[in-house]
Parts: C-alpha cells; structure tokens; sequence
C-alpha cells in the first residue's frame, strides 16, 4: 500500500512509519505546520507542532529513508481549531482542542488531502486498533496497554476514516518498548518527552490567553440558591469542577471549598457549590457521531448498555444510552450508573462497549438530582 505517515516529530511517531516501511509499504512522510506564526506555538516537551518538531521529523525520514513534507494546514487550524476554541469558551462551554484537532485536522483534512493524492492510508503514532468487524467494516478499540490508549481522542473518527488508518502501535505493549526500538533504530527522538496541554498557548495560561480573545466582563459569582458570595472577572473564563481562582468573599456555611456548578454567559453569571453537588447523572449529547457502524438500538431510539468516558485518561464508568431526536438533528441521552464528577459542556463523551469505540458526543447538558438551577 501507499501509506502517508503523519510525522508530529515525536517517538511514538517516527517508530509507527518505520513499521509501515518494514511492512512493505511505500511510505511518505508529512509534518504539518499549523502555524504561520511557530513562536506562539509550545517548545520542546510541552508542543506537538513546532519548528522543533519539524526538525525532529525531517530527521526520522532520513534515517527511515523516506520522503519527507511539510504541508501548511495553518489556516484550517485556526478556523477549525482555535476559532473553535475561542466561540466555545465564548459561550460558556469547556471544548476539547486536541479532539477537534484530531477530527477536523488530522483525520479529515490530511485524510482527504491523502486520498485525493492516491495513498491508501494515513498511519500514525496513535495507541489504539483497528478491528475488521462483520460484513468488512472497520471498528475503533482500544489500544493492548491500557495506559497508553489514545482510542479516546480517536472516538471522532468515522467508519469511512477508519477504513484508511492505520495505527502500528495498537498492540505495544509499553511506550519503553517503543523508546527502546527507536534508540536501535538509531532515531534521535527516542527519549524526547511526550507532548501535552494546549500547543496554541505558548505560555499554558490559559484564563490569561482567552482574556486576549474574549470581550470579558466582571459579573456576580453566585451560591446554589442564587445569593452573590463574589465577583469574576469573565465568566467565560471558568470552567465546571474549577475551584482555584474563584476569590470567594464569603465561606461556605459547612467551611469546605465551593466548585464552579454552572456557566452562564449570557447572564455574564458564574455559580458555585459543594463538591457534593457536582455528581452528575444525566448527560445529553450533540454533534453525534459513529466509529463504525452504529448499534441496532441507535434507529429505534431503545436504551442500549455503554461504558462512558469523558476524558482522555478518565476511567469509563458504566451508563446505558438511546439516541433522541429533535429539531437540531440525533441527541445522545445518557443515563450514568456511577455519579460523574465536573461534567462540562462542551466535552466530549465516548461510548464503548468493552474494549470497542462506539462513537461519541459532544456534551450539551449535564444534571445532577442534588442540583437544580434556580
């Protein structure tokens, strides 16, 4: 097969196209530059797509022998992903950058750019596998090490996407492994640390850097039962669970600390509570979408039996689901077994079904039986 590897500049990587060469494929390597500007981007171990990194990549195709490129998707990034970001927060949401970054960038553009070019796959360094289910159709699950699995940030992917990936590092059992079988390959990223947080944020503030992008505004921070205890400066700024940064000028009655409940951006209010009243029990869903075929019960709007996750290395706990629809298209309705804690909309809830990727949802309403907005 002709298969395009998307070459972050990282280990995980760089060892997923060397096993696509030593597989027999024809292999080309891409990085892509998502910003015209790579010095707002994050250097070293805390960025994914610098100039940096770049190097990193070039240097992995020429030890792989293989072609290298670098395509320009800056402005689809800043469109697809930071505007988004940015109109998220904006309306009081809390989005997932790397998720959309995964579904608009990395799997939709390079896919369709790939496939218009004549390649047949697109293999990265993800940790996760793809399953040949009935009939020939392809299916999400997750990866052979449980602390590596990324089939989270992947649960965007579609069965069509699906059938042009391809992930090599689905069955390692360790990322020492992987470092171990970079260094003897001679590949100079073999103990570069891993990527992390928000690659756009140069300096990880991220209240400061919305500040920049946000028409903020002080407004009151309200109790559960709608009394002011303080004052923020930008509701948008605060996301659900927060209890740092809230400068509460009255304690609470029981003395224990007060957690963000509730964003609301067009009252420029934030409201705050117990921890206790944080569990959450009742999910909806938008934005929904399949990693592979959907389940039988998805037509007929029956509850079906899921387990739910609602971030990248958050343990998924037991749910059932039915798919409702409205006038704004399918909605998920989820309904938890075990409370969640700091449910925020604008998340993102990933089914599965044992080890298998059902599909996900982007949040749109959490509630609580212990809360009720006044």
């Amino acid at each position: 097969m002709k298969v395009l590897a998307a070459m972050s500049g990282g280990v995980d990587s760089a060892v997923a196209a060397a096993r696509a060469v030593d597989a027999g494929h024809e292999v080309v390597g891409v990085h892509l530059a998502l910003s015209r500007m790579p010095g707002t981007l994050r250097t070293g171990s805390r960025g994914c797509c610098t100039i940096e990194d770049s190097s990193d990549a070039w240097r992995a195709c020429a030890k792989l022998g293989i072609p290298f490129y670098v395509w320009d998707f800056s402005e689809r990034f800043k469109a697809d992903v930071v505007d988004d970001f940015i109109a998220e927060y904006a309306a009081g949401r809390t989005p997932n950058p790397c998720m959309r970054c995964n579904e608009k960038i990395k799997f939709e553009a390079l896919l369709d750019k790939a496939i218009a070019l004549g390649f047949d796959a697109v293999a990265t360094g993800h940790y996760a596998k793809i399953i040949e289910g009935p009939e020939g159709s392809r299916e999400l699950h997750r990866a052979a090490t449980w602390t590596k699995d990324q089939s989270y940030v992947l649960g965007v992917l579609n069965d069509q996407q699906l059938a042009h990936c391809m992930f090599p590092l689905g069955e390692t059992p360790s990322k020492d492994l992987v470092r171990a079988e970079a260094a003897q390959r001679g590949l100079s990223v073999a103990q570069k640390p891993d990527s992390h947080d928000i690659c756009f944020i140069p300096d990880g503030d991220t209240r400061g850097w919305l500040a920049e992008q946000i028409d903020m505004t002080s407004g009151p921070i309200l109790d559960a039962e709608g009394n002011q205890i303080g004052e923020h400066d930008g509701a948008q700024a605060y996301t659900v669970g927060q209890r740092r940064g809230l400068k509460l000028g009255r304690p609470a009655p029981d003395g224990k600390p007060r957690f963000v409940l509730e964003i609301r951006p067009k009252e420029n209010t934030v409201v705050a509570g117990s921890q206790e009243l944080l569990d959450i029990e009742l999910i909806t869903g938008i934005r929904l979408s399949w990693a592979g075929p959907p389940v039988a019960e998805a037509a007929t709007g029956k509850w079906f039996g899921i387990e739910l996750q609602i971030r990248a290395h958050a343990d998924p706990v037991p749910a059932r689901a039915r798919v409702a629809e409205d006038d704004g298209g399918p909605r998920l309705v989820v309904e938890l077994m075990e409370p969640l804690k700091g449910v925020a909309p604008g998340q993102t809830a990933v089914m599965y079904q044992g080890s298998r990727v059902l599909g996900q949802a982007t949040i749109d309403t959490a509630r609580s039986t212990k809360y009720q907005p006044v």
